[in-house]
C-alpha cells in the first residue's frame, strides 16, 4: 500500500506539473470537517502544488491529523504573519483545500511537506482548538462555463501575451508560458497566473475570495498589467545601466589608444598639458612676487608626483585657489558724487548720516586714488536696513558686493581657514569671499558682528583684528593659502544690534555709525515708497487693484505694530495683500481700497492701544523709558508700601545694575523724607516692593533710576504721579540725574506711547539734535539736574510743600484706604 501509495502521488505531482485538471477528480471526496493549518506570508491556491515547512505546534498537529486521515488539510493565510498563535480573528475565512502529496521530518523537528491545492473553501465555523484548529468548511465552487464568450476569450489571450511578455524581460524560461498556452479555463488560468505573480498578501488573498471565474480573471489581468509596467521600468533601468558601464568602458579604451598614439607622436600627455596650463594661469593671474615663487614651486612638486596621488589632488587644489584668486583684479569706482546720492536716495529713505560717510569717502577716493577702504560698523535694531544699505553703498560705488553671516560662528578656522595638512581644508570664509566676488576690491559685509561665539576652537573675533585693521590687513594671511593677502582696498562694512558684546579691541577698529528706528512719518513714507510697491508686486497684484491711504497706513504703524524697523510693517502690508489677492483669484472685482476704517477687516483687532496701560494718573506707578534690541519701549515701575519690618523686595527679572539702581533710588527716598512729609522711620516700620511688569523679559541698567524713585516717593506721599510724563535718567545717593543713551529710541517709544511730557538729564541736552523735528512738535521735553526737579515735574502736587505726616496715614493714602 505504500508503494501505491507513494506511485500514485508521483503520478498526481507530475500530472499537476503539466497543468491538466487531475485534482479535480477528487473535489467529491473532500469531508465537510477539516483540521486547520494557518499559513503566512503566502496564498495558497487551487491547483497550486509547493512545499511548505512546519514548525508550531498546532501545525504539526493539523499535518499529523491530515495524514492519519485521507490527507486533505485546510489551508488559511494568517493577516498578520508576525503572530506566532493566531486565533479566530487573525486568520482569513476563505481558503483552500489541499491535499499532502509528501511529508518529510527534518531533524530540528519541523516537517516539510509538499501540498497540491484542490478547491476553494469558506470557513463556516470552528469546531476544535486543541491539539489543532479543526473547521467545518463549505466548497466554493465555480460556475461552469458551457461556452467560453469571445470577451472572456480576447481576455484570456491578453493575460498569456502579458506573461509571456514579462518572461522574456525576466529572461526566464519559455515553458512556464507552455503552462498557460494549454489551460481554456478562465478561473484556472487566474488562480495559476497569481499564484505566480509577487502579489501583497492583502491583494491576492482578495483574488482568492472572488469566485466569478471571469471576475477574477478580469482582477488578475489589472494586476498583471501593473506587473508588466513595472518589468519593463525595470529592464529600462537596466538596459541605461549597462549603456552607461559600456560607454565608460568604451571611452577609457580610448583615452588609453589616444594616450598611446600621443606617446608614440612625441606629442604631451594629460598631465604635461594641465601642468602647461596651470603654468600659464599663474602668469597671467598677476600675483606678487612672493605668490607667484610659492605658485611656481609647488607646480614644480606636482611635476614629479604620480596624477592619481593623494599629495597630487591636494597641491592641484591649491594652485587651483592661487590662479582663482584676485589679486590684481579690481573694480572701477563710480566717482560720480551726484549719481551715488541719487542711487542711495533711491534704495534708501532718511539715513543721512550713513549716505553723508559714504559721500565723503567718495570724495577722498577721487582726491586720492590710493586710499585704504574704511571700517563702517553698522549699529542698530532689527528692521531698520543695516544689511540692504550694504548692498545699496556696493551698488552706487559699482563695486561686487559680498556677504557672510558670522552669528553663531566659534570656530576661529571660518575666519582664517585650515591648514593645507588637514583633510579636506579650505581657506576662511575671507578668502573665499573675495574669490567669489572676482575683485579684490569689494564691498564686503559682516553681518551680526555682535554674535560672534567663542569655544575651545578659538576666538574667532581676535582672528578678525587683523582682517579689520586697515593698518595690518594689507598683509592678511590665510592659514590655507600661507601667503599675504592685500584687503586694503576691501570696504568692510559689519553689522549689529548692540555694540556692548563686540570685544573693545575689535570695536575700535571700527567706526560706529548708528542707524535707530524710524519715526511714524518716516515709516509711512517707506510704506509708501518702497514697502507698498514691491508686496503688490510679490503678491501678483497691480497698482490699480489695490489702494492704500495714508490715514490706513499710519493705523498699521500704530495699532499693529511696535517696533524701530520695517519687518512687521512689511509682513502686515503683505498680509493684506494677500487676502486681496484671494478675493480677486475668487472672482471679486476691483479696485480694493484699504482705509483706516477697514483695516481691521484685513487684520483683525488691533493688536496696540496707545495709553491702555496708563489710562488715569496712579499713587505708586511711574512711567520711564527703556532701550532694547528691537528699538525703544516704555516701562512701568511700581511701587507698594505695606507695613512690617523694613524690607525691600525687587522683583521683575531685574539685572544686578538695576537692583542697584533700584537700592539707590531708596537712599535718596531716606535722606529727603523729612523734606517730603515722609516719616523718617519707614524704613524700618514698612515694608517696599518695587516691581517691573513683564517679567518674562530681563531688564537692566541704571536708566530707570529716577522712575524707580518716583514711584517710590509716589506710594509713600500718596501723591498721584502724572500719567503723561515719562522719564529716564540715573539717580545718585545725593538725588543728582546722570545721562544715560539710546535717547532717540527711548523719545520715539514715547511719542508712540502717546507720552505728552519726557524727562531727560540736563547733561543729555546736547543729544538733542539726533531727536526727529517730529518728536519735537509732539512731545515737550523737560531738562533737570536733580531728582527734587523730577518730582516737581512729574507728580500731581509738589511733595516739598506738603506737612509732614506720619507714615501710617501716608501708606493708607497710598493703599487707597
Amino acid at each position: 500500500m505504500a508503494e501505491e501509495r507513494k506511485w500514485e502521488d508521483q503520478v498526481e505531482e507530475e500530472g499537476a506539473a503539466e497543468g491538466d485538471e487531475t485534482p479535480r477528480g477528487r473535489e467529491e471526496e473532500v469531508p465537510e470537517e477539516l483540521p486547520l493549518l494557518p499559513v503566512r506570508d503566502i496564498v495558497i491556491f487551487p491547483y497550486m502544488t509547493l512545499p511548505l515547512f512546519v514548525g508550531r505546534e498546532a501545525s504539526v498537529a493539523a499535518v499529523d491529523e491530515a495524514l492519519s486521515g485521507k490527507r486533505y488539510i485546510f489551508l488559511a493565510s494568517q493577516k498578520d504573519p508576525a503572530i506566532e498563535e493566531p486565533e479566530v480573528d487573525d486568520i482569513y475565512r476563505v481558503g483552500t483545500v489541499a491535499m499532502i502529496m509528501r511529508m518529510l521530518k527534518l531533524p530540528d523537528g519541523r516537517i516539510k511537506i509538499l501540498i497540491q491545492g484542490i478547491v476553494k473553501g469558506r470557513i463556516k465555523e470552528y469546531t476544535a482548538f486543541r491539539p489543532c484548529m479543526r473547521v467545518k468548511i463549505e466548497k466554493l465552487d465555480e460556475p461552469e462555463l458551457e461556452e467560453i464568450p469571445i470577451e472572456v476569450e480576447a481576455l484570456m489571450r491578453s493575460v498569456k501575451e502579458k506573461i509571456e511578455r514579462i518572461l522574456s524581460l525576466k529572461n526566464l524560461p519559455p515553458e512556464i508560458a507552455s503552462v498557460t498556452e494549454n489551460i481554456n479555463n478562465p478561473g484556472i488560468l487566474a488562480d495559476l497566473v497569481a499564484s505566480n505573480l509577487r502579489l501583497k498578501l492583502s491583494e491576492a488573498q482578495e483574488v482568492l475570495e472572488i469566485v466569478d471565474p471571469i471576475a477574477r480573471l478580469e482582477k488578475v489581468n489589472r494586476l498583471l498589467t501593473r506587473e508588466l509596467q513595472v518589468a519593463e521600468l525595470q529592464a529600462k533601468i537596466q538596459e541605461q545601466a549597462r549603456e552607461e558601464i559600456s560607454k565608460s568602458q568604451k571611452e577609457y579604451f580610448l583615452r588609453e589608444q589616444l594616450k598611446a598614439i600621443r606617446h608614440e607622436l612625441g606629442d604631451l600627455d594629460g598631465k604635461a598639458e594641465e601642468i602647461e596650463e596651470l603654468r600659464q594661469k599663474i602668469e597671467s593671474a598677476g600675483m606678487p612676487e612672493e605668490a607667484r615663487k610659492e605658485a611656481e614651486k609647488q607646480l614644480r612638486r606636482l611635476e614629479m608626483m604620480h596624477p592619481d596621488s593623494a599629495e597630487a589632488a591636494i597641491v592641484r587644489t591649491y594652485l587651483d585657489w592661487l590662479v582663482e584668486l584676485p589679486w590684481s583684479r579690481s573694480t572701477r569706482d563710480r566717482l560720480d558724487i551726484k549719481k551715488a546720492k541719487k542711487i542711495l536716495d533711491e534704495d534708501h529713505y532718511d539715513l543721512e548720516q550713513v549716505k553723508e560717510r559714504i559721500l565723503e569717502y567718495l570724495a577722498v577716493r577721487k582726491m586720492k586714488r590710493d586710499m585704504k577702504g574704511p571700517i563702517l560698523c553698522f549699529v542698530g535694531p532689527p528692521g531698520v536696513g543695516k544689511t540692504s544699505l550694504g548692498k545699496s553703498i556696493a551698488r552706487a560705488m559699482g563695486r561686487k558686493f559680498v556677504r557672510i553671516s558670522l552669528g553663531g560662528v566659534r570656530d576661529e578656522a571660518e575666519i582664517r581657514g585650515h591648514r593645507r595638512t588637514y583633510v579636506g581644508a579650505l581657506p576662511g570664509r575671507i578668502i573665499q569671499g573675495i574669490k567669489q566676488a572676482g575683485t579684490n576690491n569689494p564691498v564686503f559685509m559682516l553681518d551680526e558682528i555682535d554674535k560672534l561665539g567663542m569655544d575651545f576652537r578659538g576666538d574667532p573675533s581676535s582672528a578678525l583684528l587683523e582682517v579689520l585693521d586697515p593698518e595690518q590687513n594689507f598683509m592678511f594671511s590665510d592659514h590655507y593659502l600661507n601667503l599675504p593677502f592685500d584687503l586694503s582696498k576691501v570696504m568692510f562694512i559689519t553689522t549689529a544690534n548692540m555694540v556692548d558684546p563686540i570685544p573693545p579691541a575689535l570695536r575700535d577698529r571700527m567706526e560706529i555709525i548708528r542707524i535707530p528706528g524710524y519715526t511714524e512719518l518716516e515709516k509711512l513714507e517707506i510704506a509708501r515708497r518702497y514697502l507698498i510697491p514691491r508686496q503688490v508686486k510679490e503678491n501678483g497684484l497691480s497698482e490699480t487693484e489695490i489702494t492704500f491711504t495714508d490715514r490706513a497706513i499710519l493705523t498699521i504703524i500704530n495699532q499693529y505694530t511696535r517696533e524701530a524697523g520695517l519687518r512687521n510693517l512689511e509682513r502686515e502690508i503683505a498680509s493684506i495683500c494677500r487676502k486681496v489677492a484671494r478675493k480677486i483669484a475668487e472672482g471679486r472685482k476691483g479696485p480694493f481700497r484699504i482705509t483706516a476704517a477697514n483695516v481691521h477687516k484685513y487684520l483683525g483687532a488691533p493688536r496696540y492701544l496707545p495709553e491702555a496701560e496708563a489710562e488715569d494718573d496712579q499713587v505708586g506707578v511711574a512711567t520711564g523709558l527703556a532701550w532694547t534690541m528691537a528699538g525703544g519701549d516704555i516701562l512701568f515701575v511700581e511701587v507698594s508700601v505695606v507695613k512690617g519690618k523694613g524690607r525691600i523686595t525687587i522683583t521683575g527679572h531685574l539685572g544686578e545694575v538695576m537692583k542697584e539702581s533700584a537700592q539707590a533710588a531708596v537712599t535718596y527716598t531716606r535722606s529727603r523724607a523729612s523734606l517730603l512729609g515722609i516719616d523718617e522711620e519707614f524704613a524700618s516700620r514698612t515694608d517696599l516692593h518695587i516691581h517691573v511688569p513683564a517679567g518674562a523679559i530681563p531688564k537692566d541698567g541704571p536708566s530707570a533710576g529716577i522712575t524707580i524713585a518716583t514711584a517710590l516717593v509716589s506710594a509713600l506721599t500718596g501723591i498721584p504721579v502724572r500719567r503723561d510724563v515719562a522719564m529716564t535718567g540715573e539717580v545718585t545717593l545725593k538725588g543728582r540725574v546722570l545721562p544715560v543713551g539710546g535717547l532717540k529710541e527711548k523719545t520715539l517709544a514715547a511719542m508712540r506711547a502717546g507720552i505728552k511730557t519726557v524727562v531727560l538729564p540736563e547733561r543729555n541736552r546736547k543729544d538733542m539734535e539726533e531727536i526727529p523735528a517730529e518728536v519735537k512738535k509732539k512731545v515737550d521735553f523737560k531738562f533737570v539736574s536733580h531728582m527734587d526737579e523730577v518730582l516737581k515735574l512729574a507728580l500731581r502736587k509738589n511733595p516739598f510743600e506738603r506737612k509732614k505726616r506720619g507714615v501710617g496715614r501716608a501708606t493708607r493714602k497710598a493703599e487707597g484706604k
